[in-house]
């Protein structure tokens, strides 16, 4: 049963033009989107690596690196001009609540970073990629280039509202805030995509890691995510499987066939797998007087300390009502402590069988269901 609705879910969302890769020119496709329609973007663009001559390893073998001609322009000018005009494009299609990741090297993120701040973008982090496992500099004539930089920036200067899952951040990085250095390995083994010939199907594939990453952090489920440079598709793997839909562009044919092949065999995740960590903030406020009026705590119910010192019991306006004073649940739990302030939710407790239990729950039990309507 669920693998049906799930189904029929994926159907739907393909009506709307998401979930699908769309052929062309990045700034073509994304000028014939719907304005403000995506949540979040994540950009791998040309890097411009202005590579001379081919790369050798001290044994003389050859290194595969970047000589397709998508990465070359004619000139700085030229690579601005291409920066300015997909980002132009891509701002149109954010919503107003929207942001966008563009990830790239020394070649090519600081003018990339002056086109956005020109553009009206406003940068919230520079994130720093360490590559565990980085390609070593073979000529030996200046450091081992071991990480990319990513900037993450929302649309408008004077935005306010945004998505960023702190906590579930937080929880991914053992309870510590992360931080804006991360350290992953590069794209290899079994998740490398290769031909049949054995040579990589794109030089610059990036690991799923960095990207569930990007996505946890910046979106929600069904939002809809957008990737104005596709290649292989592991935004769109990435995003399917966390529950978000996505948007791919890609005008390299034989990508875009690669990625429809790794898309198909992607699962979504189940709906109860894909629950985060949220942030107090964008839980549903619920007061206390919920809690009585819908009687889960009775009226005259004794509330205690977690120690047993203190008590006080529920009035039906949602008060609480001490030896020497009555008022909210944190007016009275910073009264009794002789406080100025105090969090009644985690300082009162009622008792179920002869065990304390903090009032919270109470509370949680209701905005899980809230959250289920």
């Amino acid at each position: 049963m669920p693998s049906k609705k799930r189904g029929a879910q994926t159907a739907n969302r393909a009506a709307d033009g998401t979930n699908r890769i769309y052929q062309g020119d990045a700034v073509s496709v994304m000028n014939g989107l719907e304005a403000e329609s995506v949540d979040v973007i994540f950009a791998d663009p040309p890097y411009n690596l202005q590579l001379e001559g081919e790369l050798r390893r001290p044994n003389n073998s050859r290194v595969n690196g970047v000589e397709e001609q998508w990465d070359k322009f004619d000139s700085f000018a030229a690579y601005d001009a291409f920066t300015r005009d997909w980002l132009t494009a891509a701002r149109r299609v954010l919503k107003p609540t929207g942001t966008i990741w563009v990830i790239g090297s020394y070649h090519n993120i600081f003018r990339v970073g002056t086109q956005l701040q020109d553009l009206g973008y406003w940068i919230l982090n520079d994130i720093i990629w360490r590559k565990t496992n980085p390609m070593p500099n073979f000529r030996g004539r200046r450091f081992t280039n071991a990480h990319e930089t990513m900037i993450w920036a929302t649309r408008d200067a004077n935005q306010r509202k945004y998505t960023f899952n702190y906590n579930a951040m937080k929880m991914l990085n053992d309870e510590l805030q992360m931080r804006s250095d991360w350290t992953l390995p590069l794209c290899t083994g079994e998740e490398r995509i290769k031909k049949k010939d054995g040579s990589k199907a794109h030089p610059t594939q990036k690991p799923e890691a960095l990207l569930h990453r990007v996505i946890l952090a910046s979106s929600n489920r069904d939002d809809v995510v957008l990737d104005p440079f596709f290649g292989t598709g592991t935004t769109g793997a990435v995003a399917k499987r966390l529950g978000r839909r996505f948007i791919g562009i890609e005008r390299q044919p034989e990508y875009v066939k690669v990625a429809r092949e790794r898309l198909r065999r992607v699962v979504t995740a189940a709906s109860d797998d894909l629950e985060i960590t949220r942030s107090k903030r964008t839980e549903p406020r619920v007061s206390f007087g919920t809690i009585v009026e819908r009687g889960l705590l009775e009226l005259g119910t004794k509330l205690y300390d977690p120690r047993r010192r203190h008590v006080a019991k529920v009035r039906a306006d949602g008060s609480l009502v001490c030896a020497d004073a009555t008022g909210s649940i944190h007016q009275i739990g910073a009264h009794v402590q002789g406080l100025d302030a105090c969090n009644g939710w985690t300082f009162w407790h009622f008792e179920v069988e002869k065990k304390l239990k903090p009032i919270d729950l109470l509370r949680q039990q209701v905005r899980a269901e809230m959250r289920q309507s």
